[in-house]
């Protein structure tokens, strides 16, 4: 999916791990476009990675009886994984690979966009009336940004039974299973599942940042009530995460990973390392170059905002 609040301005994204288990309260900033309400919840001033993850949008609950309230023409990427994540309704992918796919609730679509892809997405009719989602970004590590793009749909996903709930396997490993999406990093991404007036206990890599989001329902972490679709940075360190449930089920998402070690600048729908990339990258999609055409999608293409080309200053 597409950056949907892009800005002129390039964003530098410096890991900044905290070595220490922590509680960082990101609230969401949000944003309505034509009447999709979307929390922007990485990156952020306060807090730009969390591991390779670079870019966290949640977006919904919306209600529809007709037309389409996502609706994203044709765009390119470059440098990351896009992950694709719905907890109601449902997007149709297309891509200029010419490979097509509908993700529902417990489907990941997973687009590597590699030196470089264009896509598009729109709400599935099949499943109309609802959509309730997250959109997420890996920025690639340097030795894997020239990989061929790839599109990936993983309809069974492993689950990880507790006490208390279970949680979904979205990517990477957690509490000795494995998700059988491909990835490029050490990293982790669960959907987390509570039972009302449960406690549930989720085994946590000491050696990864992580960060929650709470989705739906309503739960307590460390003793503090927890806000919906506010991050919650957790830092390295932590061996488990414990949830108290309240009066109803609750879904959190969690993320982590590896402290990423590297820079990244962020534009657009591009995650680059220099303002050349950029550059290059941008006058290649205007030019009909490198990204190739999204056949299946009815509509013209995203044209690419302007760019300041300036030095960018460190967060």
């Amino acid at each position: 999916m597409s950056n949907l609040t892009p800005t002129t301005e390039v964003e530098m994204c410096v890991s900044e791990p905290t070595v220490k288990p922590t509680l960082q309260v990101l609230p969401g900033r949000l944003t309505d476009l034509g009447g999709l309400p979307i929390r922007r919840l990485l990156p952020r001033s306060q807090r730009r990675t969390v591991g390779p993850w670079c870019f966290l949008d949640s977006y919904g609950p919306v209600n529809f009886s007709s037309g389409k309230p996502m609706d994203v023409p044709p765009h390119p990427h470059i440098g990351l994984q896009t992950v694709s994540w719905l907890l109601e309704g449902g997007l149709h992918h297309m891509d200029s690979l010419g490979l097509e796919g509908t993700a529902d609730p417990g489907t990941l679509n997973l687009m590597t966009a590699g030196r470089g892809i264009a896509h598009a997405e729109e709400t599935s009719t099949e499943n109309g009336g609802h959509l309730r989602g997250v959109q997420l970004w890996v920025a690639l590590p340097d030795a894997a940004r020239e990989t061929m793009p790839a599109f990936e749909q993983h309809r069974s996903l492993p689950v990880l039974e507790l006490e208390g709930g279970g949680a979904t396997l979205i990517m990477g490993r957690l509490g000795g299973v494995r998700s059988p999406a491909r990835t490029f990093s050490p990293l982790v991404a669960a959907e987390v599942a509570g039972t009302a007036y449960g406690r549930l206990a989720l085994p946590l890599n000491p050696e990864y940042e992580h960060a929650l989001v709470l989705l739906q329902g309503a739960c307590r972490l460390d003793g503090q009530p927890l806000s919906i679709d506010t991050l919650y940075y957790l830092g390295c360190g932590r061996r488990d995460l414990v949830l108290s449930c309240e009066r109803e089920p609750a879904r959190a998402l969690v993320l982590g990973g590896a402290p990423f070690g590297e820079t990244v600048l962020m534009w657009w729908n591009f995650v680059a390392r220099t303002m050349e990339e950029i550059v290059a990258a941008r006058e290649d999609w205007e030019a009909g170059r490198r990204f190739g055409a999204v056949g299946a999608y009815k509509g013209q293409p995203l044209h690419a905002p302007p760019l300041v080309d300036r030095p960018v200053p460190r967060p």
